[in-house]
Protein backbone atom coordinates (compact mmCIF):
# COMPACT_ATOMS: atom_id res chain seq x y z
CA UNK A 1 0.00 0.00 0.00
CA UNK A 2 1.40 3.39 -0.96
CA UNK A 3 1.39 6.35 1.37
CA UNK A 4 -0.99 9.28 0.84
CA UNK A 5 0.65 12.34 -0.75
CA UNK A 6 2.09 15.21 1.26
CA UNK A 7 1.15 18.46 -0.44
CA UNK A 8 2.90 21.05 1.71
CA UNK A 9 5.53 21.36 4.42
CA UNK A 10 5.66 23.77 7.38
CA UNK A 11 8.59 24.30 9.75
CA UNK A 12 7.58 25.96 13.04
CA UNK A 13 9.88 28.13 15.18
CA UNK A 14 9.11 29.71 18.55
CA UNK A 15 9.61 33.34 19.49
CA UNK A 16 9.13 35.44 22.60
CA UNK A 17 8.56 38.54 20.41
CA UNK A 18 6.07 37.77 17.63
CA UNK A 19 5.75 41.36 16.33
CA UNK A 20 9.52 41.79 15.87
CA UNK A 21 9.93 38.35 14.32
CA UNK A 22 6.92 38.92 12.04
CA UNK A 23 8.45 42.23 10.91
CA UNK A 24 11.71 40.46 10.06
CA UNK A 25 10.10 37.69 7.98
CA UNK A 26 7.54 40.00 6.32
CA UNK A 27 9.55 43.17 5.70
CA UNK A 28 13.19 42.04 5.61
CA UNK A 29 12.82 38.55 4.11
CA UNK A 30 9.72 39.50 2.10
CA UNK A 31 7.78 36.30 2.80
CA UNK A 32 4.02 36.61 2.23
CA UNK A 33 1.82 35.95 5.24
CA UNK A 34 -0.65 33.21 4.28
CA UNK A 35 -2.30 32.52 7.63
CA UNK A 36 -2.54 34.59 10.80
CA UNK A 37 -3.67 32.41 13.70
CA UNK A 38 -3.18 35.08 16.33
CA UNK A 39 -0.24 33.64 18.24
CA UNK A 40 1.13 31.85 15.15
CA UNK A 41 1.80 33.26 11.70
CA UNK A 42 2.51 31.13 8.64
CA UNK A 43 4.60 32.44 5.75
CA UNK A 44 5.05 31.01 2.28
CA UNK A 45 8.73 30.61 1.41
CA UNK A 46 8.34 28.58 -1.80
CA UNK A 47 5.57 26.99 -3.84
CA UNK A 48 4.81 24.33 -1.23
CA UNK A 49 7.15 25.23 1.66
CA UNK A 50 6.07 27.30 4.64
CA UNK A 51 7.51 28.76 7.82
CA UNK A 52 5.42 29.10 10.96
CA UNK A 53 6.38 31.50 13.75
CA UNK A 54 4.61 31.01 17.09
CA UNK A 55 4.56 33.22 20.21
CA UNK A 56 5.53 31.32 23.35
CA UNK A 57 5.28 33.67 26.33
CA UNK A 58 7.32 32.46 29.26
CA UNK A 59 8.91 29.70 27.23
CA UNK A 60 12.63 29.43 27.55
CA UNK A 61 13.96 29.75 24.03
CA UNK A 62 17.60 29.30 24.83
CA UNK A 63 18.20 25.85 23.38
CA UNK A 64 21.28 25.48 21.23
CA UNK A 65 20.05 27.24 18.08
CA UNK A 66 23.06 25.90 16.21
CA UNK A 67 21.21 22.60 15.91
CA UNK A 68 18.52 24.12 13.69
CA UNK A 69 19.17 25.73 10.32
CA UNK A 70 16.43 27.13 8.10
CA UNK A 71 17.90 26.59 4.62
CA UNK A 72 16.48 28.52 1.68
CA UNK A 73 17.55 27.17 -1.71
CA UNK A 74 17.81 29.70 -4.54
CA UNK A 75 19.69 30.04 -7.82
CA UNK A 76 20.73 33.61 -6.79
CA UNK A 77 22.59 33.54 -3.47
CA UNK A 78 24.44 36.75 -4.33
CA UNK A 79 21.17 38.53 -5.13
CA UNK A 80 19.70 37.58 -1.75
CA UNK A 81 22.92 38.60 -0.01
CA UNK A 82 22.91 42.04 -1.65
CA UNK A 83 19.18 42.62 -1.08
CA UNK A 84 19.29 41.66 2.60
CA UNK A 85 22.48 43.66 3.28
CA UNK A 86 20.71 46.68 1.76
CA UNK A 87 17.95 46.09 4.36
CA UNK A 88 20.48 46.15 7.19
CA UNK A 89 20.97 42.43 7.71
CA UNK A 90 24.34 41.47 9.16
CA UNK A 91 25.66 38.18 7.79
CA UNK A 92 27.87 35.78 9.70
CA UNK A 93 29.96 35.36 6.58
CA UNK A 94 29.67 36.38 2.92
CA UNK A 95 28.65 33.88 0.24
CA UNK A 96 31.27 31.22 -0.36
CA UNK A 97 31.76 27.78 -1.84
CA UNK A 98 31.64 24.80 0.49
CA UNK A 99 33.48 22.10 -1.48
CA UNK A 100 32.61 19.32 0.96
CA UNK A 101 28.88 19.64 0.26
CA UNK A 102 29.22 21.19 -3.21
CA UNK A 103 27.15 24.24 -2.34
CA UNK A 104 27.49 28.02 -2.52
CA UNK A 105 26.02 29.63 0.61
CA UNK A 106 25.94 32.28 3.31
CA UNK A 107 24.50 32.55 6.84
CA UNK A 108 22.50 35.09 8.83
CA UNK A 109 20.36 34.98 11.97
CA UNK A 110 16.79 36.02 12.60
CA UNK A 111 15.84 38.20 15.61
CA UNK A 112 15.58 35.06 17.79
CA UNK A 113 19.06 33.80 16.93
CA UNK A 114 17.90 31.06 14.57
CA UNK A 115 20.40 30.47 11.79
CA UNK A 116 19.27 30.97 8.20
CA UNK A 117 21.33 29.58 5.36
CA UNK A 118 20.83 30.80 1.80
CA UNK A 119 22.31 28.32 -0.65
CA UNK A 120 22.42 26.85 -4.10
CA UNK A 121 23.65 23.44 -5.10
CA UNK A 122 26.72 23.36 -7.34
CA UNK A 123 26.23 21.19 -10.38
CA UNK A 124 28.90 18.92 -11.89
Amino acid sequence: MSLPPIEQQITFLYTADLPETARFYEEVMGFPLVRDQGTCRIYQVSTDGYLGICQRDGAVIDADRRTLILTLVTPDVDGWYAALRARGVVFEEPPQVNPRYRIYHCFLRDPNGYQIEIQRFLED
